[in-house]
C-alpha cells in the first residue's frame, strides 16, 4: 500500500484525521476541539507534514510550549497572563497536529499515546503550580501559595490517574480496556439516584474543567483583570482557592462515581485513541 501524500487538502486530512469515532467520543474530545481548534488544526497540520518531524516530535513541541506557558503565568502581571493562555491555546493546536499527523502518516503507536498523556499531565499540574507561585508573587518569593499550587496539581494529577486505573482494572480483569462510544454514557451513570442527579449537576455546570489547562489557562486572565482593577492578587487568589476546592471535590467523588457505575463491568471492546 503506498504512503499518503505529504501534500493533501484541507478536505482530505478532515476525513482521514477527525474521523467520527475520534471526535465523537464524549471523554476524547475537549470542547475547545469541537468548537474551534479542529476547525483551524488541518491548516496546520498541512504545514506540518511538510517538515521532516515525527507524530511525536510534535508531541514533544507540545509539551515544550504548554509548560512554557506555565512558566510564563508563573510571573504576575495581566500581560504574562494573556501570553501564558496565548501559549496554551498554541498547546491545544499542537496537541490537535501530532495525533492528525500520526493518523494521515499511518503512524499511531502506544508510545505517542503515552507521550500525549504524559504531557497533558505534566502541562496541567505545572499550570496549576504555577498559579501557586503568581499568587505568591514570583519566584523569588515562594511560599504558603506554591504550596496551595502544589496540592491543587497532586489533587488534578489524582482525578487523571483514577479516570486511567479504570482502562487498568478492566484489562487486569480480562475485560476490553473500553466501551463502546453508544454505551459510554450509559455505563458512566451511577446506579443510585442522588449520584445520577450529582452527575447531571456537573453536566450543567462543570465545574471539574476549573482545573483543566485551558479553562485555567483563560480564567486566570479574568483573574488577572481583577487584580490589575483592584491592584491586588486577590483575583488569582480567588482562582486558587477555587481550583484546590475543585480539585478535591473531583478527586474524592470520581471514585464514588466510577465504583457506582457500570464502567468497570463487561462485556464491551475498547481501544486506544492517541
Amino acid at each position: 500500500m503506498s504512503m499518503p501524500s505529504s501534500q493533501p487538502s484541507v478536505a482530505e486530512l478532515r476525513a482521514v484525521c477527525q474521523p467520527p469515532e475520534l471526535v465523537g467520543r464524549r471523554s476524547a474530545e475537549h470542547w475547545a476541539g469541537r468548537l474551534y481548534m479542529r476547525r483551524l488544526s488541518p491548516y496546520a497540520t498541512r504545514l506540518a507534514l511538510r517538515l521532516p518531524v515525527t507524530p511525536n516530535g510534535w508531541t514533544v513541541l507540545m509539551i515544550a510550549v504548554g509548560v512554557a506557558g506555565a512558566a510564563i503565568l508563573a510571573v504576575p502581571g495581566l500581560g504574562t497572563a494573556v501570553l501564558a493562555a496565548v501559549a496554551v491555546q498554541l498547546y491545544l493546536l499542537l496537541d490537535c497536529v501530532d495525533g492528525e499527523v500520526a493518523r494521515w502518516r499511518r503512524a499511531t503507536s502506544a508510545a505517542g499515546v503515552y507521550l500525549d498523556r504524559l504531557g497533558h499531565y505534566t502541562v496541567e499540574a505545572a499550570l496549576l503550580i504555577a498559579l501557586g507561585v503568581r499568587v505568591d508573587g514570583g519566584y523569588g518569593s515562594l511560599r504558603g501559595a506554591t504550596m496551595l499550587g502544589l496540592l491543587a496539581a497532586v489533587l488534578a494529577l489524582l482525578s487523571k490517574v483514577e479516570s486511567d486505573l479504570v482502562v487498568v482494572a478492566r484489562t487486569s480483569a480480562g475485560l476490553p480496556a473500553t466501551v463502546e462510544a453508544a454505551d459510554e454514557a450509559e455505563r458512566a451513570a451511577p446506579r443510585h439516584a442522588a449520584l445520577r442527579d450529582v452527575r447531571r449537576v456537573f453536566a450543567v455546570v462543570p465545574i471539574h474543567r476549573l482545573i483543566g489547562g485551558i479553562e485555567l489557562s483563560l480564567l486566570a486572565v479574568v483573574a488577572a483583570v481583577v487584580d490589575t482593577a483592584t491592584d491586588t492578587n486577590v483575583g488569582s487568589s480567588a482562582l486558587l482557592i477555587a481550583a484546590v476546592a475543585v480539585g478535591a471535590i473531583v478527586a474524592l467523588g470520581h471514585p464514588v462515581s466510577v465504583l457506582n457505575s457500570r464502567r468497570l463491568s463487561g462485556p464491551a471492546s475498547g481501544g486506544l485513541d492517541q
